[in-house]
């Protein structure tokens, strides 16, 4: 009878993963038995080797969204140089194009405050800057020029034409009304303002020096008595912050080069707003 109960509890024992072990008998008794149990892993042991009840690592948080980056072009990154401009970052003027200049700029005022200096604009760099800036205007945005000229005065249409836009701030080369170039101009202060009206060229000047002011005016082209649409290296040098005393000045020395050796004495001058 004893050998059986053993032998179905050994029976047990082995569908369990008990082990049986028999002690020595005493005074014909039987045996007792010890049972020892072997572990089973759980189904929810961690296999990762990580430490029981460590918490789980945070997620990297996401990257903020980069808005522009070296290449990009357009309205908005003229608004950007014009804001990092304000900031003493970038001192050329904007051009709308995201080139190394600009990327620098970003970087400093990044590293500056802490950001991640990678010289692209994210969202959190842009706010940041949009925090230290004043809203910029039409002509911070176009301080060297690059903005689009507007339609010509109809007084422009036939004939040949420097029809000169205040409004745009810009030139357009015309002949019985179609626009041989376009190049952007400046114009004299509130103090020395320049004449509007129709005129024509009376004289032309290739190296001229003004007696009154005793500054260079190449290729000049006089209009309406001392004032005349020439190239300024002022203009070239610091755009739209600066006026001239009442010329039309022009920017792109090679571009009024070309004009100056087209244009003839009595050619018609429409100066408009």
């Amino acid at each position: 009878m004893e050998r059986s109960w053993a032998g179905a509890l050994a029976g047990v024992c082995v569908l369990t993963g008990c082990t049986v072990q028999a002690a020595g008998s005493e005074g014909g008794q039987p045996p007792p038995v010890r049972i020892e149990l072997s572990r089973t892993p759980a189904a929810d042991d961690d296999k990762s080797g990580s430490t029981p009840g460590a918490k789980p690592s945070t997620p990297s948080p996401t990257p903020p969204k980069v808005l522009w980056k070296p290449g990009d072009t357009g309205r908005d990154v003229r608004e950007l140089q014009a804001r990092l401009r304000q900031v003493a970052w970038l001192f050329d003027g904007p051009t709308g194009t995201y080139d190394d200049l600009t990327e620098q700029a970003v970087k400093g005022f990044q590293g500056k405050r802490g950001l991640p200096t990678t010289g692209k604009t994210d969202a959190v760099t842009w706010q940041r800057l949009l925090d230290m800036t004043r809203e910029p205007g039409h002509w911070d945005l176009y301080l060297m020029g690059g903005q689009p000229p507007d339609a010509p005065d109809t007084r422009c249409m036939t004939g040949r034409v420097l029809c000169i836009s205040k409004t745009s701030r810009t030139l357009r080369w015309m002949i019985d009304g179609r626009t041989v170039l376009t190049v952007p101009v400046r114009f004299g202060s509130q103090y020395t303002p320049t004449r509007e009206g129709v005129f024509s060229v009376y004289w032309k000047s290739r190296h001229h020096v003004s007696t009154l002011y005793d500054s260079p005016m190449p290729y000049a082209m006089f209009f309406s008595g001392g004032q005349a649409v020439h190239y300024s290296s002022d203009f070239a040098a610091t755009g739209y912050a600066g006026a001239s005393h009442g010329c039309v000045n022009v920017r792109d020395e090679a571009a009024i080069a070309q004009l100056f050796t087209q244009v003839r004495n009595g050619d018609k001058v429409v100066v408009h707003w």
